[in-house]
């Protein structure tokens, strides 16, 4: 099997991290990865905020569990969170956001680090709070949060579930 396809077979979503932070040179290749995410019409209306400054990280966690309804760390304790927004004004933010959240998660798996797609990122940014990170951030104009990568080393490996029948059609 080919060793692209295999990684994105074997690739997993880690829910327990080490607090041990990655190393900026592998952050820097995973970040990267994630900006030559394909984009309609390479327009590259997507843009990331990558957060290992650990009050930021708690804060934003914070808001991010109680618009789930929860008390618990919706980050499982990783150390980076890498928020993707897309331009308010832009018809495909979602698609090209979740283009990047994407080759961020597998080029993770390709080095060894543990990911995982994190949602609400939406609500979070359109709350007063989430538009008062945004301006401490250094973020101006109109932005929608698409979704976020957490990172960090995994403290386990989850197995493959079996994947469902019937989800594939072939027309020919």
């Amino acid at each position: 099997m080919n060793d692209v396809v295999k990684a994105l077979i074997e690739r997993r979503s880690c829910r327990s991290y080490r607090s041990e932070q990655i190393p900026d040179d592998i952050l820097k290749e995973i970040v990267e990865a994630g900006l030559y995410a394909p984009s309609a019409s390479n327009r590259q209306d997507a843009m990331m905020v990558v957060i290992q400054k650990e009050e930021e990280v708690r804060e934003l966690s914070r808001l991010n569990a109680r618009i789930m309804g929860t008390s618990s760390d919706p980050f499982y304790g990783a150390p980076t969170v890498i928020v993707v927004l897309a331009r308010g004004d832009s018809h495909t933010a979602v698609e090209d956001g979740s283009a990047m959240i994407l080759n961020m998660l597998n080029a993770a798996h390709a080095i060894g680090i543990g990911s995982c797609w994190i949602h609400r990122a939406y609500e979070e940014f359109c709350s007063a709070e989430g538009k008062e990170m945004l301006r401490r951030w250094g973020i101006e104009g109109e932005w929608r949060g698409i979704g976020h990568c957490i990172l960090g080393y995994a403290i386990e490996e989850a197995p493959a579930r079996p994947r469902r029948d019937g989800r594939v059609r072939y027309v020919r």
